[in-house]
């Protein structure tokens, strides 16, 4: 018989079920878009009932076509967007308010009260994080004091707090499971990463309730089954990762300075550095890139909050394109980019800049400007704002020689080559795109002992294409002269 793993794979903008065989070959992917909603400016909310549909709905699929192909399927991998954050009822799981996204901006005063009362210092040792609204702290903050709902619910014990992981274990395994693991909980801006525990006294400084908590596990470990009631068998739930440290797994960078890029609905960049924390001097995270057996390994990332995003706003919003596929098209018809630069601060700006209250500006237009510019700017755009963070790790004294990368974006080839130009570094992108789901997969069958060791998972990753840096040396810094002078205007 067959034997596969299933990764679940939940996303900012659509949950995946991705079906593996044990050599890592993917078999069949399921997949379902699902609302976002914006009720306010700077607002992102899911509902997690339909995140929860959509994860049912495409691994019901991906259990049909394991069927199919006469296999078993040996254990489930989950990773999903992190940050996002859901309370809800313990007695009939009903969330008691919509999931608040990691982009949203809604707590950007209360943040900024915090920063003011120099408490800052303190959060960045004990979390590796700046005090930011993109963390779950405070959106669990603003729940309860904005939601009536939570209060009643707290006062008799009856409320739970998740991350999506903990949302969907828990929904999984019917409610007999309340967990998360280190690379989701290093994200609260509540875990303190040097002791491996919940921080009673931010928790105590915040007003969060330690109940509400889920019990941390490691990434790779026994979550649980899947109940048989909700998918017709019983499966055990083996490995968690938040989507970022899943692909860092998945694209095995397991050596200490080994470093991915992951171009999804955001970008980010993650640099293994092993046993050590290093705290970066230009406002880059230190956070847990996995967990196994109880020892950490630590990563710095630069978080970028806008990548597909942005091509996902020139496809819905402005209607400039109907699917991604088209930039690539769109951006070689342009020998170049009109001096026309678009700085994506739609939820404000992530590393090395930390500005919540960031705008997206445009600028460079002129009575020439066309359509095309601002789709090429929109993809340009990201490669600018990784310049900036491999900046930032140059300045932290780390220089890495070359970059991983993967995700949805991944897939133009202008981008990448335009990206190795920019950052003037090889990249290599693997034969899997999907490498979130694949570094779920691949701890899940590490942890029942399908692969023995993370060398034998090493073994799977292959290469697809190496794109070297092909731009003289004076065109790319009147590139990089254009994108500082709109990212001045920006923060102006």
């Amino acid at each position: 018989m067959k034997k596969f793993l299933v990764a679940i794979d939940q996303g900012t903008t659509s949950t995946r079920s991705v079906l593996f065989d044990v050599k890592g070959n993917i078999k069949f992917i399921s997949q379902f878009e699902f609302k976002q909603y914006f009720p306010k400016n700077g607002w992102v909310e899911h509902n997690p009932n339909e995140i929860w549909q959509t994860t049912l709905k495409s691994l019901k699929k991906v259990i049909q076509k394991a069927k199919l192909l006469k296999g078993k399927i040996l254990s489930i991998g989950i990773t999903n967007q992190r940050e996002t954050t859901v309370l809800w009822n313990k007695k009939n799981g009903r969330p008691v308010y919509n999931a608040i996204v990691w982009q949203d901006r809604r707590t950007q005063k209360y943040c900024q009260n915090l920063k003011k009362n120099n408490y800052e210092n303190n959060i960045r040792k004990k979390t590796g994080l700046f005090i930011d609204p993109y963390f779950s702290a405070t959106k669990i903050r603003w729940i309860l004091d904005n939601v009536k709902k939570s209060q009643t619910l707290l006062k008799s014990n009856n409320l739970l707090f998740g991350t999506i992981d903990t949302f969907l274990i828990w929904k999984l395994t019917k409610g007999k499971k309340h967990l998360t693991e280190a690379t989701n909980a290093s994200r609260t801006m509540l875990y303190n990463i040097n002791t491996n525990e919940w921080d009673k006294n931010i928790l105590k400084k915040l007003r969060i309730p330690y109940k509400i908590l889920p019990e941390v596990k490691n990434s790779a470990d026994n979550f649980g089954t899947v109940d048989k009631k909700i998918i017709g068998q019983e499966i055990s739930i083996s490995a968690v990762l938040g989507d970022q440290q899943a692909a860092a797994v998945g694209q095995s960078c397991f050596q200490k300075g080994s470093i991915k890029s992951t171009y999804g609905t955001g970008a980010f960049i993650i640099m293994n550095t092993g046993s050590k924390k290093i705290f970066s001097k230009n406002k880059l995270l230190t956070t847990i890139c996995y967990r196994l057996h109880g020892k950490n390994t630590y990563a710095l990332e630069g978080s970028i909050f806008i990548a597909g995003a942005g091509v996902q706003w020139l496809r819905d919003k402005i209607e400039l394109i109907n699917n991604s596929n088209e930039t690539e098209k769109i951006a070689k018809l342009k020998k170049n980019n009109d001096g026309v630069y678009i700085v994506p601060a739609f939820s404000g700006l992530g590393a090395p800049y930390w500005r919540p209250d960031a705008k997206g500006v445009i600028t460079g237009l002129t009575r020439n400007s066309d359509w095309k510019n601002l789709v090429r700017a929109i993809v340009e755009s990201v490669a600018y704002q990784s310049y900036d963070l491999f900046e930032a790790m140059k300045k932290d004294g780390l220089k890495p020689e070359l970059i991983k990368v993967d995700g949805g974006m991944v897939a133009n080839n202008w981008f990448v080559q335009f990206l190795s130009n920019i950052i003037n570094l090889n990249v290599i992108r693997p034969k899997i795109l999907e490498t979130t789901a694949f570094g779920a997969a691949l701890l899940a069958g590490y942890q029942i002992g399908e692969f023995k060791s993370l060398n034998e998972i090493q073994f799977k990753w292959k290469k697809d294409r190496v794109f070297s840096p092909k731009l003289n040396k004076s065109l790319r810094n009147n590139l990089l002269q254009g994108w500082r002078q709109a990212i001045k205007k920006t923060l102006a």
